[in-house]
């Protein structure tokens, strides 16, 4: 806590000049002319947010150096004609907003305008009006729905049973029918499928009990209950079950691939892993020359389109790693055993063959199938040992490729690539499953070796096919991360000046230069520490598209996902359109491919959410310990309803309410500082707190702190 600073920063932000056009709307204006209505002391970056606000079709570029407000609609169609796509996201009180692709207001929709839609649908939007400049509208209709499955509470009344799911910002009410295959008690935690969707408030939403979870309250159980929150199936179908327990080991295409089995080849992953993606291979060249081959399991192979295995892998879209369990895309006939690229075993891969020379310059490259034998399995550990001294026949080959490593990673933030590294809580369990102990899990130059070379072939595959068609582009699956948002940038800027660490955010590339700066004051000084995670806050979210804008975090024009198909569906759509464009070219449906994409990101956002659920629910487990202890904390968010501090010497986080604070408190609108309303005294995000431990609710997955005595 410090004494509140008088002095403060003003910037010119998107949502000002946006404000500034809509009401001049009738006249074209200029740099020069915004600079002398806004009263501006210096033009700065502000040709910068107006050519944001034009690519996001809000402003209009009528002729060279100056701008029109364009409105809301982009097309020349009326407002009430208007359909636009976007994701529902629902307040408490029941209305909802429309986020918008392309567009920077979100629509707002009133609870009875919503016809049946639920947070996080993908829906069509009729615009209806305009009201104080900002925009309304209803839906038209549900393209798709977030979630099909709930966990709720079973009720069993005289006339009619009922699932009770309390699905934050609702509570629904689902009707069930009897089942007679399962063992039903009041008050058992269920899961339920919907069988119909309510479309008019008056409606009732109608499903089935799929699963009958109990009514104690275990490990196992919230596990399976986040699984299932998630929206992803508990056990595999018993077809596609069948499927891959039948599927052909024979080899039919050897005489196409590439074989590496003689060559040297080697895995490496942690320590547990089960499922082994990615393999390299090394060799050298009589011109002096060597080979890095880059390895990936190749699913395809088994895995065919439209198959049950395919159609359940797709519904999917990616594993899930829980802390103590993995729900696998696929059975484990493949992710363990056939597609898993296990020692001593022939193996079926797809490959990016990379040649560089003495001075580790890339000279070519080679993309196909490849057959390979891996000679050893290593965890990061054991090679992060052989690369600091530790003797091993291998060593040679893991020093240049480590070295080779190195050489690319600083070309590519030389690129403008943003180096960011977070720290990830890991658990260590008992035999029963419950937490021991509590670590941040260590980041080693082995880790990076694997990385740089991973993200190599992912380059050099999105760009083969960027390249395939330069006239009209062959539909393909790219890996996109958009430009940062601008205001929260300036917000961000502000408060890491008034830290003391002056930014230049006036461009892209100016602002991963920052932000790498920032990386580096964080590794010397830990107070600065919370600056990391404010600044990836003002970050795009990375996405799976169609539609190629490149990936700002990495600087690079072409990206996509190559490397991991065993546990993502990304990555298998690749290798399909990959294979079937290296020699020939085949057009995949464009359409077809950008609902692929829109349903595997929205996947990878659920599976990040269930993995941070299972992360909370074992931080408050092993909390519940230290009821009425003190620690030290560090605050790390703020709202109306409190403080969010993170734990020093745990990293747990947990909520400090307003109701424990012996004070006023009033939360400044960039929710970045508060001010009480009595006393002078500033919490700012990042400032160090004692605080006491007074309750550890499982049930929320929730910690609540007090300030200590």
């Amino acid at each position: 806590m410090k004494k509140r600073k008088k002095k403060s920063v003003s910037l010119l932000n998107s949502n000002q000049i946006l404000k500034f056009f809509a009401t001049h709307s009738d006249k074209a204006y200029g740099l020069s002319a915004i600079k002398r209505k806004l009263q501006l002391e210096k033009i700065g970056d502000l040709e910068n947010l107006l050519n944001q606000l034009e690519k996001k079709k809000l402003l209009e570029k009528v002729s060279p150096g100056k701008w029109v407000y364009k409105g809301l609609v982009a097309s020349g169609k009326k407002q009430s004609e208007e359909l636009l796509e976007g994701t529902v996201d629902m307040a408490r009180a029941g209305f909802a907003y429309i986020l918008c692709k392309g567009l920077s207001r979100d629509i707002f929709v009133s609870a009875k305008n919503l016809n049946g839609a639920m947070d996080g649908d993908y829906v069509q939007v009729r615009l209806i009006r305009l009201y104080m400049n900002k925009p309304e509208g209803v839906v038209h209709k549900v393209i798709t729905r977030s979630k099909t499955q709930f966990v709720g509470v079973y009720r069993s009344y005289k006339n009619h049973e009922i699932v009770i799911v309390d699905e934050y910002p609702q509570v629904l009410e689902i009707t069930v029918k009897k089942n007679t295959d399962l063992k039903l008690h009041d008050f058992d935690r269920v899961v339920v499928e919907i069988s119909k969707w309510k479309e008019r408030p008056s409606d009732l939403m109608m499903g089935i009990i799929t699963e009958n979870l109990g009514r104690e309250k275990t490990t196992d159980m919230e596990m399976l209950s986040i699984i299932a929150e998630s929206g992803f199936p508990l056990r595999f179908p018993q077809e596609v079950l069948v499927e891959s327990e039948n599927i052909d080991e024979e080899v039919k295409d050897l005489k196409h691939r590439k074989d590496f089995r003689k060559v040297t080849t080697f895995t490496i992953d942690p320590v547990d892993a089960k499922d082994f993606d990615d393999a390299l291979s090394i060799q050298k060249n009589s011109d002096g020359t060597f080979e890095v081959g880059v390895h990936i399991a190749d699913v395809s192979y088994y895995v065919k389109p439209d198959s049950a295995l395919d159609k359940e892998a797709l519904r999917r879209g990616n594993s899930v790693y829980l802390v103590d369990r993995v729900i696998p895309m696929l059975p484990e006939r493949l992710s363990n055993e056939l597609c898993s690229l296990r020692p001593k075993e022939d193996k079926l891969t797809f490959a990016v063959v990379f040649t560089f020379d003495e001075n580790l310059t890339l000279k070519k490259h080679w993309i196909g199938r490849t057959i390979i034998h891996s000679q050893r399995r290593f965890a990061y550990e054991e090679v992060q040992k052989i690369i600091e001294g530790k003797k091993d026949p291998i060593k040679k080959d893991l020093d240049l490729l480590n070295n080779l490593a190195k050489k690319i990673r600083v070309e590519r933030l030389k690129n403008g690539a943003i180096d960011f590294e977070s720290d990830e809580v890991r658990f260590k369990l008992d035999e029963q499953g419950q937490p021991l102990e509590l670590y941040v899990k260590e980041r080693f130059d082995a880790h990076k070796l694997i990385e740089e070379f991973m993200l190599l072939a992912n380059k050099y595959v999105a760009t083969f096919m960027s390249y395939k068609n330069k006239g009209i582009p062959v539909p393909f699956v790219y890996r996109v991360h958009d430009l940062p948002d601008q205001d929260k940038l300036q917000d961000f800027m502000i408060f890491a000046r008034e830290m003391g660490v002056k930014l230049d955010l006036s461009t892209p590339k100016k602002v991963a230069k920052s932000l790498n700066y920032l990386a580096d004051i964080v590794r010397q000084n830990p107070d600065y520490q919370i600056l990391q995670p404010l600044a990836i806050r003002t970050m795009a979210k990375a996405a799976y598209s169609p539609e190629n804008i490149g990936h700002y975090g990495l600087a690079f024009e072409y990206y996509t996902h190559f490397t991991s198909p065993i546990r993502r569906y990304s990555d298998l759509i690749v290798h399909r359109i990959l294979y079937d464009n290296l020699q020939a070219e085949k057009r995949y449906r464009l359409d077809a491919l950008d609902a692929q994409c829109r349903h595997i990101s929205t996947q990878e956002k659920k599976a990040n959410e269930a993995e941070r659920a299972s992360t909370k629910y074992y931080q408050v487990l092993y909390m519940s310990r230290f009821l009425g202890k003190n620690f030290e904390g560090r605050i790390t968010g703020m709202n109306d309803r409190g403080f969010y501090i993170e734990l020093i010497a745990t990293k747990c986080e947990g909520v400090l309410p307003m109701t424990e604070i012996p004070d006023e408190i009033e939360v400044a609108g960039n929710r970045l500082s508060a001010n009480s309303s009595i006393t002078d005294v500033e919490w700012k995000i990042g400032d160090k707190i004692n605080v006491k431990v007074i309750s550890a609710d499982l049930d929320d997955r929730e910690l609540v702190f007090g300030i200590a005595e």
